[in-house]
């Protein structure tokens, strides 16, 4: 290799760092442009709402007069909701996902079904909440309830969490099938003991991505009839009675979050916007507190694997 060939492949090598390097700022700058912009964001809401928090502002229900409304029909509505989501999304999902990638056959019908969810994914929130109107309220007469809700949403991110599932399950390396397959095992015993568990990290991220998308969701919520003032509880789902249990809220009436925030929002007094802006940072607090719970899950499911 003669002198100039050396030089030239220094030339180049450096010339592809300039690049690099440039690739790297621009990266960055994106990403500040984006932090930076809902760091405002967040800081301009939560320097508006935070003097409205109190404990008169959880426990009172919606008024007409801005100093005495409060909020908590929605973040009880918004977290009952959540429940019959999660019950009713995240075993459908992680057992459709197990499905798709263990048993199902390598057929045209599989690859029909697998691009259908990958699409149902990127459908606007809107179209779940016209087929929640026609089947769960019409259909089978379920009413503008908190089941109707939950059932709504869990639509919306059932191939959220399929996606994740498939793909956290993909992730296993190959050895650990074959080498249970060596000793033995039946593909149940392979699935249940082996792939759902060291997936199970993927899989609640998920499930994290899709909870969250779930609770600030509008638009399917008050297209099944969402009430935006609301002056009282569901039923308690725990009695004192025999058999302690009660489901008679899941067919209640029902307001969440983001409604209460868009009925306050469209009212022309500067003090209901500063509810809102406070109703937006539990809604914020409350997201991040479902993902955190989340994470810490994943964590310990991690470190007990490698344990």
């Amino acid at each position: 290799m003669t002198p100039t060939d050396l030089t030239e492949i220094r030339a180049l090598i450096a010339a592809h760092k300039r690049w690099d390097l440039v690739f790297g700022v621009v990266g960055l700058l994106a990403l500040m442009i984006g932090v930076l912009t809902f760091a405002a964001l967040f800081i301009d809401m939560a320097l508006g709402g935070a003097p409205r928090l109190s404990w008169d502002f959880f426990t009172s229900f919606p008024s007409r007069k801005p100093d005495q409304a409060g909020i908590l029909s929605a973040w009880v509505g918004s977290t009952l909701v959540m429940v019959v989501t999660a019950c009713a999304a995240v075993p459908l999902g992680v057992a459709a996902g197990i499905y798709l990638e263990e048993y199902a056959p390598r057929n045209w019908m599989t690859d029909l079904i697998e691009i259908n969810v990958t699409n149902l994914a990127g459908v606007p929130s809107i179209i779940y909440g016209l087929l929640a109107l026609g089947l769960f309220v019409y259909g089978l007469g379920l009413g503008q309830s908190i089941l109707t809700a939950g059932l709504t949403l869990a639509l919306l991110i059932l191939p959220i969490v399929i996606v994740a599932t498939r793909e956290a399950i993909r992730s296993i390396p190959a050895v650990i099938r074959e080498g249970a397959y060596a000793l033995g095992a039946t593909k149940w015993q392979v699935t249940s003991d082996h792939i759902l568990p060291y997936s199970l990290p993927g899989i609640l991220t998920g499930v994290i991505i899709g909870m969250a998308r779930a609770i600030g969701e509008t638009a399917p919520v008050i297209t099944i009839g969402a009430l935006t003032f609301i002056a009282f509880l569901p039923p308690a789902p725990v009695s004192a009675e025999p058999p302690f249990l009660s489901f008679e809220w899941i067919m209640s009436p029902f307001t969440v979050m983001p409604i209460q925030m868009f009925n306050w929002t469209s009212r022309p007094e500067a003090a209901f916007h500063q509810n809102a802006a406070a109703a937006g940072l539990v809604l914020v607090v409350m997201t991040l507190s479902m993902n955190a719970l989340a994470i810490f899950i994943r964590y310990r499911l991690r470190k007990r694997i490698k344990w």
